[in-house]
C-alpha cells in the first residue's frame, strides 16, 4: 500500500515538473520581452493621458508639471483639435487604409503572374532572373524612397526626360515638367470620398510596386514548387487548356500562401514609414502622410510627447482592427487543411 502510495506521489511530481517545464524554458523570453516591449507599452499608454510635452522630459512622469489630462489627447486627434494645419484623422486614416489595399492590388498579382512566367519549363537563365528580382527586396526603403525621389524630380529627373524624349518623337520641343511630387491639383477629383489623391501618389505607386512585388514573386515562386506536376499532367489529358489549368490548380493551390503574404504586405505598406517619409515626406499639404509618419511629426516637430503616445495607441488599436478583420475575412492564419 505505501509503495502504490509512493509512487501515486512520484507520478504527480512527475506531471508537475513536466507541466511547469515550458513555462520555465519561456521565463528567459519573457523577462526580456518584458523590458524590451512591454514596459514601453505600458510606459506610453500612461503617457498618453497625460500632457507630456518637452518640459517634462528631465523629470519625466516624476515631473510636477506634469497633469492627467484623461481621454483628452484621444479626443483631440478624432475630432481634429490638434494645433496642426490640414490634419483631419478620418482622412488620413482613409487614405492609409487605401494606400496599402491598393499597393496589395498591384503587388499580389503581379508576384504571381511573373514567378509563372519564371517557373515556365525551358525558360533560359532562370536563377538569373530569380536573382536579379531579389535585388528590391534586400535593399533598405530608404535607399529606394531616395532614389525615386530623384527619379521624380521636377527638372532634373529621370521620368520627366524619358516622357520629355517621348514626347519628342510626337514632334514636340518643349520639356516636360511635371511636378510629381509637389502638384497638389490632383488628376482625378472622385477616387476617394474624404479628399482626392494627389499626384505624389500616382508616384509613390510606381516606386513602391518596383519594392513590393519581388516579395510577392518570392513567396508564389516557393508555392509553385510545391505543386505536383502529376495534376497538370492529369489536366492536360482530360483536355485542359492552359487558362484552364491555371485558374483550377495554380490559383487555388497558391491560396494558402498567397493569402498571408497579402496580409503582411498589406501590415508593412500600411506602416511603410521610412518610404513614406523620405520620398514625399507627408506633401504636399499632408496628403500623402501616413498614420505612422504623422505621429512621428507630432514627436520631431510639435514636441508633444503625450498626443503622440496617443496616437501611436490609436494606430495600434486601427492596425489590429484591420488584421483581424481581413484575417476573419481571408481565413490567412488557418492551416493548409483547413483553407
Amino acid at each position: 500500500m505505501a509503495t502504490a502510495t509512493a509512487r501515486l506521489k512520484m507520478t504527480k511530481s512527475v506531471r508537475l515538473q513536466r507541466a511547469i517545464l515550458p513555462y520555465i524554458y519561456l521565463l528567459p523570453a519573457f523577462i526580456v520581452m518584458s523590458i524590451i516591449t512591454f514596459y514601453p507599452l505600458i510606459y506610453q499608454v500612461i503617457l498618453s493621458f497625460t500632457n507630456f510635452e518637452t518640459r517634462h522630459l528631465l523629470l519625466g512622469m516624476a515631473s510636477p508639471e506634469l497633469d492627467n489630462v484623461g481621454v483628452r489627447n484621444y479626443i483631440d486627434i478624432i475630432t481634429g483639435g490638434l494645433p496642426v494645419q490640414n490634419f483631419e484623422f478620418f482622412r488620413v486614416l482613409v487614405y492609409n487604409i487605401w494606400w496599402a489595399i491598393s499597393n496589395v492590388a498591384v503587388h499580389v498579382p503581379a508576384g504571381v503572374l511573373i514567378a509563372v512566367l519564371l517557373n515556365v519549363k525551358g525558360l533560359w537563365f532562370k536563377q538569373i532572373y530569380r536573382a536579379i528580382y531579389i535585388l528590391p527586396v534586400v535593399i533598405p526603403p530608404i535607399v529606394v524612397a531616395t532614389v525615386w525621389r530623384n527619379i521624380f524630380d521636377e527638372q532634373y529627373g529621370a521620368m520627366n526626360q524619358f516622357l520629355t524624349v517621348v514626347t519628342g518623337l510626337f514632334g514636340s520641343d518643349e520639356p516636360v515638367g511635371i511636378r510629381w511630387l509637389f502638384e497638389y491639383k490632383p488628376p482625378i477629383s472622385w477616387l476617394l470620398p474624404t479628399g482626392a489623391l494627389p499626384l505624389a501618389y500616382y508616384a509613390m505607386m510606381i516606386a513602391n510596386f518596383w519594392l513590393g512585388w519581388p516579395f510577392m514573386t518570392l513567396v508564389a515562386t516557393g508555392a509553385l514548387q510545391s505543386i505536383p506536376n502529376d495534376l497538370y499532367e492529369a489536366a492536360s489529358i482530360d483536355g485542359a487548356s492552359s487558362s484552364q489549368q491555371f485558374w483550377g490548380i495554380t490559383v487555388p493551390l497558391l491560396r494558402p500562401a498567397m493569402v498571408p503574404a497579402a496580409i503582411y504586405g498589406f501590415t508593412l505598406s500600411f506602416n511603410l514609414f521610412n518610404f513614406v517619409y523620405f520620398m514625399t515626406g507627408g506633401g504636399p499639404a499632408r496628403s500623402t502622410e501616413i498614420l505612422v509618419t504623422f505621429a512621428f511629426d507630432l514627436v520631431r516637430n510639435l514636441r508633444l510627447y503625450g498626443v503622440a503616445a496617443a496616437f501611436a495607441v490609436i494606430v495600434f488599436f486601427v492596425a489590429l482592427t484591420v488584421f483581424l478583420i481581413t484575417n476573419r475575412i481571408t481565413r490567412a492564419t488557418e492551416s493548409y487543411l483547413e483553407a
